[in-house]
């Protein structure tokens, strides 16, 4: 964003801090379409990104009092969207797993093996075995949806660099995960490519 775009975001966030529902309603209608469009790339379902949607803005102005006024709020609604569907998504698979358990006839007793924590924790361990350069990378250009060039400015490189590194960190972490079990939520998360909030 531009230093003007970055001054207007801050003063709707302290006129948001003052209950101000106009700048709600400028920050909503700026970044609702972005934030559908990541969570529905995930859940697929339309009701259920269009849930998870209002309870991120509902959530925002409950928290509005503790909002940091200098950090982007795009930031902020793409990780609390990010992580409610992955909630949504982590119990749909549990769901599933026990109507399959309740099912299975022959061996009731069968333990529910968590084959999302699994894949949780192989995606944990495989960013572990990245640099401090290319692990920041990743979670800024994968998890938290940022550009090349947000990237790049956080972390004081070029984007070239950024490009490079966010590279190899996809590519390391998917050999990583080829000598793991549970490889279908790792390459969902590789495959996020969260939109450019504009």
């Amino acid at each position: 964003m531009s230093d003007n775009q970055i001054n207007s975001e801050i003063l709707l966030l302290k006129q948001l801090q003052q209950d101000d529902l106009q700048s709600f309603d400028e920050l909503y209608w700026k970044y609702q379409k972005a934030v559908f469009q990541n969570v529905y790339k995930l859940t697929h379902d339309t009701e259920i990104a269009e849930d998870i949607v209002q309870e991120v803005f509902i959530s925002l102005w409950e928290k509005r009092q503790s909002i940091d006024t200098e950090r982007s709020v795009g930031g902020w609604l793409f990780v609390s969207s990010y992580n409610r569907t992955i909630n949504v998504l982590k119990k749909q698979h549990r769901d599933m797993l026990l109507i399959k358990e309740l099912e299975n006839q022959n061996s009731p007793n069968e333990p529910v093996h968590d084959v999302y924590d699994i894949q949780v924790d192989i995606l944990e361990k495989a960013m572990a075995e990245l640099s401090p350069q290319k692990r920041r990378v990743f979670e800024l250009c994968k998890i938290q949806g940022k550009t090349y060039e947000e990237t790049a400015a956080i972390m004081e490189i070029s984007k070239h660099t950024v490009k490079e590194y966010l590279s190899d960190a996809v590519k390391l972490i998917k050999e990583y995960a080829l000598k793991n079990p549970g490889l279908g939520l790792l390459f969902l998360f590789l495959n996020i490519g969260f939109e450019k909030i504009c």
